[in-house]
């Protein structure tokens, strides 16, 4: 069982993001306030749920959260920034989002960077230990995945619709046969051999 709050405090945001091992497309990243009541049965870290659950819970965490921001950061500023600041510049931008200014942030992960002086803590594997990091891993997975199925419309031979951009053998393979996209990150290791890439 998840427990609902860390600090005490009654606006808790948690954050967390999606999409930082990918080879192709943005870094999502979620912040959510769940009222101090709130309660879902299997409400898990997003990694742990089933697509269809994750689908389910979403409009779930939008209707009963007291507030919740999604921000992407696209794939030419991770390239620019690196995949950690990205990451925290998503937290950042979701926190923004918020139409309520929490009191306590607390964040997955080890690394973070002050937002307007207030309170933060990261939590190693906070998403499987705290409700609302877990609703932001939901809301961050599903906006992620959504999108990628989008631009696997446009470029179908990489297969995002199922894997969503990670380095998985069928997107090497693609890269390997049909070269990088606009979509692609250029600063990551997009094929083990490193051979020359059509960019």
């Amino acid at each position: 069982m998840l427990n609902i709050n860390f600090s005490g405090f009654t606006l808790e945001a948690g954050t967390d993001e999606a999409g930082r091992g990918c080879l192709s497309g943005p870094v999502v990243a979620a912040a959510v306030i769940l009222p101090k009541d709130f309660t879902h049965p299997f409400l898990n870290d997003s990694k742990q749920l089933s697509e269809k659950k994750r689908a389910e819970l979403r409009p779930i965490i939008e209707a009963q959260a007291l507030a919740f921001g999604v921000s992407f950061v696209w794939q030419e500023e991770v390239d620019k920034i690196n995949v950690l600041q990205a990451s925290i510049t998503g937290m950042h931008r979701a926190i923004k989002m918020l139409k309520i200014t929490p009191e306590f942030i607390i964040v997955d992960g080890n690394k973070f960077r002050e937002y307007n002086k207030i309170p933060h803590e990261t939590i190693v594997k906070g998403d499987a230990k705290y409700m609302s990091i877990a609703a932001a891993s939901v809301l961050a997975k599903t906006y992620r995945d959504e999108y990628m199925e989008k631009i696997h419309q446009e470029f179908p031979m990489y297969n995002w619709a199922k894997n969503k951009g990670y380095p998985t053998k069928e997107h090497r393979n693609g890269i390997r046969e049909f070269g990088a996209t606009k979509y692609h990150r250029k600063t990551f290791k997009l094929l083990p051999e490193q051979i020359k890439l059509k960019l």
